[in-house]
């Protein structure tokens, strides 16, 4: 079902609800005419037809913009891309944007949990941070929000911004190493704080309204989980796995994984920090302690 949610925008909600997306992920149709198509969603030959019918008489695809590169967002856009011949615009492959840090860690062989990365994404045309891309009756504006994915765009538009995944009303995002970043995450929001966005789209779920606020409570909830592990290793060294059981004692056994992560994003950047340390090195099976 197409969703009109102001004039020139659309929205469809892909068919692939779960813990890790709510209802689906947001696929967004902007503009008239020539329109651009922001996360085309899963590998999902039903949805992509659901984009095509949901186009006015004489409509068509010109631009196809993805978010970032998991398995929810960027999969539709090359088959997308097949049906309506137009281009992919990403900020680039699945590592396009990872730290020093995280490229360790990647080349330890630690991959990416959630969602799941999408390896074969390939964009066409490569969009750089702060660039504007156009159409006939839309215009937005890229910014690179890595945090939760290191090759994740948000798009500003009439002073809302499309966040993906960076920030939805319904959860806070999974960070998980080594193609999340936590600190990469605070410096996002950071620069999303400073748009005074009107309103934020999201890949999953509503739009969120009062942006500011919701920006103030994500930075305010990860400060708090920093405080939490290390109020926990006061009591003595620890794994991941011990301090995501002591913490996450309440959430449900599927999901765990994707807490780990969590809590591993937040000793990274705190043995970054000089806060903590790893023995006998930084790695997902390390056991932390305060410095």
């Amino acid at each position: 079902m197409v969703e009109v949610l102001e004039p020139g925008l659309r929205r469809i909600v892909a068919p692939n609800p779960s813990p890790m997306t709510l209802n689906g992920t947001c696929t967004y149709i902007l503009g008239t005419g020539a329109v651009a198509v922001i996360d085309p969603g899963p590998a999902d030959r039903g949805h992509i037809a659901a984009i095509l019918a949901a186009l006015a008489p004489r409509e068509r695809i010109s631009h196809i913009l993805v978010t970032h590169a998991h398995l929810d967002h960027s999969p539709g856009a090359r088959l997308l891309a097949e049906a309506s011949g137009a281009k992919i615009h990403a900020f680039g492959p699945a590592s396009a944007g990872r730290s020093p840090t995280m490229e360790r860690l990647a080349a330890t062989g630690l991959v990416g949990g959630g969602e799941g990365v999408d390896l074969a994404f390939a964009p066409d045309i490569l969009i750089a941070d702060g660039e504007e891309i156009s159409g006939a009756d839309w215009s937005v504006r890229a910014l690179h929000t890595p945090g939760h994915f290191c090759n994740h765009l948000s798009f500003i538009w009439r002073n809302a911004v499309f966040t993906g995944d960076h920030v939805m009303g319904w959860s806070s995002t999974l960070i998980s190493p080594p193609d999340g970043d936590l600190g990469d995450y605070f410096r996002s929001l950071e620069k999303l704080a400073m748009v005074n966005a009107r309103i934020f789209y999201p890949g999953h779920g509503a739009p969120v309204t009062g942006t500011a606020a919701r920006i103030a409570e994500l930075a305010a909830h990860r400060r708090e989980r920093t405080a939490q592990i290390a109020a926990h290793l006061q009591a003595g060294a620890a794994s991941v796995t011990q301090l995501t059981e002591r913490i996450y004692q309440e959430i449900p056994t599927a999901l765990m994984p994707a807490a780990s992560r969590n809590v591993f994003a937040h000793l990274i950047e705190m043995t970054i920090t000089n806060h903590v340390s790893a023995a006998p090195e930084m790695r997902l099976d390390a056991v932390f302690s305060l410095a």
